[in-house]
């Protein structure tokens, strides 16, 4: 989120910007740790769909690009490299604009007296709230290198298993597209001038070429206002999943579909299970660990869930009873491994365990679906295919009967 700013510095000067920040209190906290005194702090006017566009494809940072900065952060941490010449190395060593800026900015929130978190936090377009959760628990504990050191680990598996998936889409996607093309051509300009024939010589048309044959003579006048009704509804969409309502709709949505569900469901109990046990290693009690993994979630449905959880085990529940009310979002293998943590007194090891074994199970499920998804779209559109054309020729076929 942006917010527009009107402050006074301390030599008494007017100061007039933008702030970037997830919330309005820390937009607060990075003007006030700046020497600023603030006069007036408003949301900024929400992006226009053709800003969120271009940010998309050209103001983005490429996700190996983040890999490899989260990598090197990791390393250069893991042997003590002091925090502002990690920095400066990595922003030495970056091709990328987009980051070498968020890294000068970072180093200067640092050196104004914001932890590594808050300085994080001001890049939003780049660290996610999983990544800035991570590290603000890691601040808590004093882990901060252990936790950059999974976050690399973490977004390495992400990273690989994206690319796996796309390269196996890249071949039927093609074909779907150039399917959807032709069907298009077929229908809005091929089968508009044939139809008269069949009409002329009486041949009693099927239900499907019919339907194509009526289909075809709207898109032959009106193929101009559907494609851009098309693209009205596509960009109104894509607006309405960036509200608070569209996110909402969107998580229950990859809980919801079974295929989407089998990736998203081991990914998430992986975040959730590895935030819990670095929390609880660094000695945070467990009602305010639930309450920090549901702050920072990225999901607004488990953001919620995780509050109520929160809720549910400072009366007094145990925390495997919390989360069993909530079956469709927490497997039930996850409840009864809490509930042997729990009765062992090892809560922490057990959540370690768990983030491992769900981490497996997510690269086991996207592994399955790759291998059965692309047989699966080829058989589909050959299939079409087959009908789009039987609606066709079997016309012509009739047609061809009558005359002799």
């Amino acid at each position: 989120m942006k917010f527009k700013y009107q402050a006074k510095t301390l030599e008494g000067e007017n100061q007039v910007g933008v702030v970037e920040s997830p919330n309005r209190q820390t937009a607060e906290t990075i003007l006030t740790s700046h020497n600023l005194f603030i006069l007036s702090l408003e949301e900024a006017n929400r992006a226009r769909w053709y800003e969120k566009i271009s940010d998309y494809f050209f103001n983005r940072l490429k996700s190996k690009e983040l890999v490899v900065f989260t990598r090197q952060f990791a390393m250069l941490l893991e042997v003590r490299v002091p925090l502002g010449t990690s920095l400066k190395t990595m922003q030495e060593q970056t091709n990328s604009p987009i980051l070498k800026e968020a890294i000068l900015q970072i180093s200067e929130d640092i050196d104004s007296g914001l932890p590594l978190s808050g300085a994080l936090e001001r890049q939003p377009g780049i660290f996610s709230g999983f990544f800035l959760s991570m590290i603000r628990s890691a601040e808590v504990t004093g882990n901060v290198e252990n936790a950059m050191s999974f976050l690399a680990d973490y977004l390495e598996r992400e990273y690989y298993l994206y690319q796996k998936a796309r390269s196996a889409l890249i071949y039927p996607s093609i074909v779907v597209i150039l399917f959807l093309v032709v069907s298009f051509i077929l229908v809005a300009f091929v089968i508009p001038q044939i139809s008269p024939i069949f009409s002329e010589a009486g041949v009693k048309l099927p239900l499907f070429t019919t339907i194509l044959v009526t289909t075809g003579a709207f898109l032959g006048q009106w193929w101009p206002v559907f494609l851009f009704g098309v693209f009205v509804i596509v960009i109104m969409a894509i607006d309405y999943f960036q509200t608070a309502e569209g996110k909402a709709l969107k998580d229950e949505m990859k809980i919801s579909l079974p295929i989407i569900k089998k990736i998203y469901l081991p990914l998430t109990i992986t975040r959730i299970a590895n935030s819990a046990s670095m929390l609880l290693k660094g000695g945070v009690p467990m009602v305010q660990a639930l309450e920090i993994i549901g702050e920072t979630s990225d999901s607004v449905v488990y953001r919620e869930i995780m509050h109520q959880i929160a809720d549910a085990v400072r009366q007094g529940q145990p925390l495997s009873a919390a989360t069993a009310k909530y079956q469709g979002y927490f497997p039930l293998m996850f409840t009864q491994m809490l509930g042997v943590g729990e009765a062992a007194g090892q809560l922490e090891q057990t959540f370690t365990r768990i983030s491992a074994f769900y981490g497996r199970e997510a690269d086991s499920a996207v592994n399955n679906i790759v291998d059965l998804i692309q047989p699966i779209l080829i058989v589909g559109i050959g299939i079409l295919v087959g009908i789009l054309f039987a609606s066709v020729l079997l016309p012509i076929y009739q047609l061809t009967g009558s005359i002799r």
